[in-house]
């Protein structure tokens, strides 16, 4: 993929939450073996879903994989978790290339220091209420909205990473389905 990350400066420059730097990256054909994590820019037909910690805060939805967990299972057990949904279809359009200066991985079976968190979007279909495992995040709010509002949720909470993991989701989305329209 060709696409630049100039329209995206927060993915664009390395990002550092606590001990460990991001960096976005189009590229996610990356080692398995380096996997710690995945999320999902989850939608329900045209609209956005997002999600709304017990803090307060929305938050994108996915997380770390299990001890021998492959991130696909990951990846659906999380939008069960945490969504109160099942997972329809995933396609990756980028990962978090990350480095922790911590002295120890997060959870011992997650790479260290270098490891991997791979992004992307996908249908999902809301069946009932996130399920809040007591070790999980705790979601008190799971709502599907258009693309602007989802965008001025993350924003307005200063996660402008994340409104433009959704901004460009909606765009790689829209790229993929006037692809298909002209193919017919």
């Amino acid at each position: 993929m060709n696409r630049e990350l100039e329209a995206y400066p927060a993915l664009s420059k390395g990002i550092v939450m606590g001990f460990v730097e991001n960096c976005f990256s189009l590229d996610y054909e990356v080692d398995e073996g380096l996997v710690s994590n995945i999320s999902i820019i989850p939608t329900v037909g045209e609209q956005y879903v997002v999600m709304k910690l017990d803090n307060g805060r929305w938050e994108l939805a996915g997380g770390t994989l299990e001890p021998q967990e492959h991130h696909m299972d990951a990846l659906v057990r999380e939008v069960k978790e945490e969504l109160g949904a099942e997972l329809v279809s995933y396609t990756l359009f980028g990962c978090f290339k990350c480095r922790s200066f911590a002295s120890e991985p997060y959870r011992p079976h997650i790479p260290h220091p270098k490891f991997v968190r791979l992004v992307g979007y996908g249908e999902v279909r809301l069946v009932g209420a996130p399920l809040n495992p007591p070790d999980g995040e705790q979601v008190i709010a799971v709502e599907a909205v258009d693309i602007d509002e989802a965008v001025k949720r993350f924003e307005e909470i200063g996660r402008f990473d994340i409104a433009e993991l959704y901004k460009l989701a909606h765009e790689l989305r829209s790229e993929a389905r006037n692809y298909l329209q002209n193919q017919v």
